[in-house]
């Protein structure tokens, strides 16, 4: 792909949107167990984030379905620590107020990430990164791997009584959106040719990732749990997936690109807005915009 092609190198993720039934449920798992602040509610919307930065947006949506389980939709949100001991803070406080939503750690050589899936049946990953110094490159290609990490023996190492009492003002934010998709052709269409994302690593037809400025991946795409899946319908579970660009002229070079690919986008002047083959809504947005 050419340079004008390509999402802009420091293009990152907002905050991610989850339609959900129980509000109360869910804003106590991702406030009490990830150790995330309420930002602000109102409406039937909560958001959480740490600092100032908003990570997850609850909306109440009790009338909606739950999605069936090999439809397209969220694989998991991804958190992203600055520090281990942040990390270690995180996952012991989810480990210990809601033990049975633990599902798995891996060493990925770009990262330490810890896994869990919320009441409502989303994948929420924990994780930190080590310095891009570190990370291995092959043909373009970043080198990943899935090494158990102890989740005890992690804690142990690196918690610190600081990081859990100033869990909720340190930093934090999405570092990537992880998605199920019917099949990863299409995913890589879309996501690279049109979006503008980079292929930085791909697991035959069942994953693929891809990511803006040589980061290891922003979005990633599977079809572990839902090969052959189509459009989805109005259900709970992911509502919208935000990404930032940095400025005006990138969002612009990015319209262009979907429209000369033949995407539909909206924009009110703040976001522009679509969807990607399986319906799954993506805003995105530019500092001082709007």
């Amino acid at each position: 792909m050419q340079t004008q092609d390509l999402l802009a190198a420091d293009t990152g993720m907002g905050a991610v949107t989850l339609r959900v039934a129980d509000l109360d449920t869910m804003e106590a798992y991702y406030r009490d167990g990830v150790g995330l602040t309420v930002l602000t509610e109102a409406g039937g919307i909560a958001v959480l984030g740490r600092g100032t930065t908003p990570i997850v947006v609850l909306e109440h949506a009790p009338a909606m379905r739950h999605a069936a389980p090999h439809e397209a939709g969220l694989f998991h949100t991804a958190i992203l620590f600055d520090s281990q001991a942040d990390l270690a803070a995180a996952l012991y406080s989810v480990a210990t107020k809601y033990p049975r939503t633990f599902t798995g750690s891996a060493d990925h050589l770009v990262s330490n990430a810890f896994y869990f899936t919320d009441p409502e049946g989303n994948g929420v990953e924990l994780y930190w990164d080590r310095d891009r110094t570190e990370w291995s490159w092959t043909h373009g290609m970043v080198d990943m791997a899935t090494i158990y990490v102890d989740p005890n023996a992690f804690v142990q190492e690196h918690l610190t009584q600081d990081a859990l009492s100033l869990a909720p003002s340190r930093p934090g934010r999405v570092g990537h959106v992880h998605l199920s998709v019917g099949d990863v052709a299409t995913a890589k269409a879309f996501y690279v040719d049109r979006l503008g994302f980079a292929t930085t690593a791909a697991m035959g037809d069942q994953a693929l990732f891809v990511s803006a400025g040589g980061y290891h991946h922003h979005m990633a795409m599977n079809t572990w749990n839902s090969r052959g899946a189509g459009r989805r319908q109005q259900a709970l579970g992911l509502g919208l997936v935000r990404i930032e660009v940095p400025g005006a002229e990138d969002l612009g070079a990015l319209v262009s690109r979907m429209h000369d690919t033949g995407v539909q986008t909206a924009d009110d002047g703040r976001t522009v807005a679509f969807e990607d083959p399986w319906a799954n809504r993506i805003e995105v947005t530019a500092p001082g915009r709007g």
